[in-house]
């Protein structure tokens, strides 16, 4: 058993792209945790999606073990953070298995949106901070600018900072004796009776639901009876152990660790992200604070594209959400999309990155609607409810009001850029309401806009204007009264529920035009015109046709009088009128698959 004082847990924090992976790879290669033949880039993201786009999308613990130039052998338990907003719980479960944090900040772009917020969320916890410049060694690198950056809007002393270069390896090992120096190692257990905080899951096909824990008292050993405090659920543990990267079963995990443990709970509906495994034996057990619910904001349906693999589907959603517990589902059914799932996203990448997992890990082909946020709906009886869907709007004659959510976004950005995202914040119906100099070349701007607006295009759009310089991060303010309608699309006179959208009055004309011309394109020809119609209530504001398919009728006339001509196209005329009457238009999947990429 390692002495408590020979411990420590700290994780890597940073806005997207700013080198924690690398400086990870670093850590792992300096301890030799990892052979030198073994190691690759990005070491700890170990799903392809995180290799090819070059982000981390879910928290990675490692071990290493380091001697000190004090001659002492160190336990150090890292965890690499993912950067993106819409990844923010990954990261504050890691934080709580921690005592300090390294905030890296990238010297050729200064602090960014998500650097700021991942600082808050550290301090939140009372953790150490470890601030380091990365990427010194590169010629754009402005090491005064962003030392200014940090003792302005970080509040944190311009002498505590390292500067290192993660690709290089320059400043790591100082930056590794800084970590045995400043981070305080684990407190003295409370009580004398085992608890570990689960603050990560995910699940094995063959061995069942693995937690990811941290150990704050006692330890766990394989065979040891276990309960889980939130559910009440017993179970034996079958394994215990550590990441080195890979799994490593030990006989036992000590009080301080950062590990795994694997018990004997096949379902995934029994573990629960933020519970606490204590020893059975105990009477009345004592839980470890574990995190606040997140909620989701972002909702989608999730279809499967072949009806017949919705069971596989099925049984696919509660594995997921065992593996990411900011995703959340609901079973629903669609006329147009058959049985599927109402899914609940942080934000737009992650609903992204989720269906791409679905594909990958579970082989699914699967189409997603145009995403939602949730609205409040207040109706004249005085009924308030929340709706997600737009489907299950009620009849705008009943409506007293729609209220929508609303964000506070603080952008920051080279102040050069300042007029153009003024005018991308207004034409998504934003308000700037505050402007702050962060040093002679970077401005922060705070704004209010509407979440429905910024779902789709807004982050894109920043990046473009700011020539990639730009960086955003939000939180949610509150809901509004909003002056908002909902869109139907018609085909040939019946509503399809799939393309329904809730949108603002100024915007539905717009969206039902874009919507109608990319449906035209996308609907195979009929034997009789396809009218193609955008309503708001009862009135249609856009309209495509889709031509009818004709058989030359006349073909078989050479030459003769005009009016035998004549008589067989009136034939042919009725025949379509009739045709319209009782035919039905069948709308492809690939055309809902081709509307919902698009919009």
């Amino acid at each position: 058993m390692k002495e408590l004082t020979l411990i420590r847990n700290f994780c890597i924090i940073a806005h997207i792209d700013h080198g924690k992976s690398t400086l990870a790879d670093r850590f792992l290669e300096l301890t030799g945790t990892v052979h030198k033949r073994e190691l690759q880039e990005q070491v700890l993201d170990d799903m392809d999606l995180e290799r090819e786009r070059g982000i981390t999308i879910k928290s990675h613990p490692v071990r290493m073990e380091y001697r000190g130039k004090d001659g002492n052998s160190y336990e150090l338990n890292l965890i690499d953070t993912p950067g993106h907003v819409d990844f923010s719980y990954e990261v504050s479960r890691s934080l709580s298995a921690c005592e300090g944090a390294i905030l890296v900040v990238d010297a050729t772009q200064g602090v960014q949106a998500q650097t700021v917020a991942n600082m808050n969320l550290a301090n939140d916890e009372n953790l150490v901070i470890i601030p380091v410049l990365n990427k010194i060694d590169l010629p754009a690198s402005d090491c005064e600018m962003c030392g200014e950056q940090i003792e302005e809007i970080l509040a944190i002393p311009r002498d505590e900072i390292l500067r290192i270069s993660a690709k290089t390896g320059e400043g790591v090992p100082d930056l590794l004796e800084a970590v045995l120096q400043r981070i305080p190692p684990p407190s003295p257990p409370e009580k004398k009776y085992a608890r570990a905080l689960i603050f990560d899951s995910m699940y094995d096909a063959y061995r069942g639901v693995v937690n990811y824990v941290r150990v704050f008292d006692g330890s766990l050993s394989a065979g040891m009876k276990i309960r889980l405090l939130g559910n009440q659920t017993e179970g034996d543990i079958k394994e215990v152990g550590i990441f080195t990267p890979k799994m490593k079963s030990l006989p036992h995990l000590d009080r301080g660790s950062v590990g795994y443990v694997i018990p004997n709970i096949r379902s995934p509906h029994d573990t629960k992200i933020g519970d606490t495994i204590a020893d059975a034996k105990e009477i009345r057990p004592e839980a470890l604070p574990g995190f606040k619910e997140v909620k989701p904001v972002v909702f989608s349906g999730i279809y499967p594209i072949d009806t017949a693999d919705y069971e596989q589907l099925k049984s696919g959603m509660p594995k997921l959400r065992l593996n990411d517990s900011a995703f959340s589902y609901s079973a629903e059914t669609s006329v147009a999309l058959g049985f599927g799932f109402r899914c609940g996203f942080l934000g737009l990448l992650h609903m992204e990155i989720i269906q791409e997992r679905l594909r990958r890990e579970y082989n699914m082909d699967i189409i997603s609607t145009y995403p939602s946020v949730i609205y409040r709906v207040y109706l004249k009886d005085g009924v308030m409810r929340e709706i997600d869907n737009p489907v299950h709007l009620p009849d705008p004659t009943r409506i007293e009001k729609i209220e929508e959510p609303f964000i506070t976004a603080k952008i920051i950005a080279p102040n050069m850029y300042i007029g153009d995202i003024m005018s991308l914040i207004m034409g998504k119906r934003g308000v700037c309401s505050a402007t702050e100099s962060v040093d002679s070349k970077h401005v922060v701007m705070t704004s209010e806009l509407p979440m429905n607006e910024i779902l789709v295009d807004f982050h894109d759009r920043l990046k473009s204007i700011t020539r990639g310089y730009g960086s955003m991060d939000y939180h949610f303010n509150g809901y509004r009264e909003g002056n908002l309608v909902k869109l139907d699309i018609m085909v040939n006179g019946e509503p399809v529920d799939a393309f329904s959208t809730i949108v603002h009055t100024e915007h539905a004309q717009a969206r039902g035009r874009m919507l109608c011309e990319k449906l035209k394109e996308v609907i195979p020809a009929h034997l009789f015109k396809i009218a193609i119609q955008a309503a708001v209530g009862g009135k249609i504001v856009a309209r495509e046709d889709v031509k009818q398919m004709r058989k030359n009728v006349i073909a078989k006339c050479y030459g003769g009088d005009i009016t035998r001509k004549r008589k067989l196209i009136e034939k042919q005329k009725e025949g379509k009128k009739r045709m319209k009457q009782f035919g039905s238009v069948n709308i492809p999947q690939e055309a809902f698959v081709e509307i919902l990429k698009t919009s």
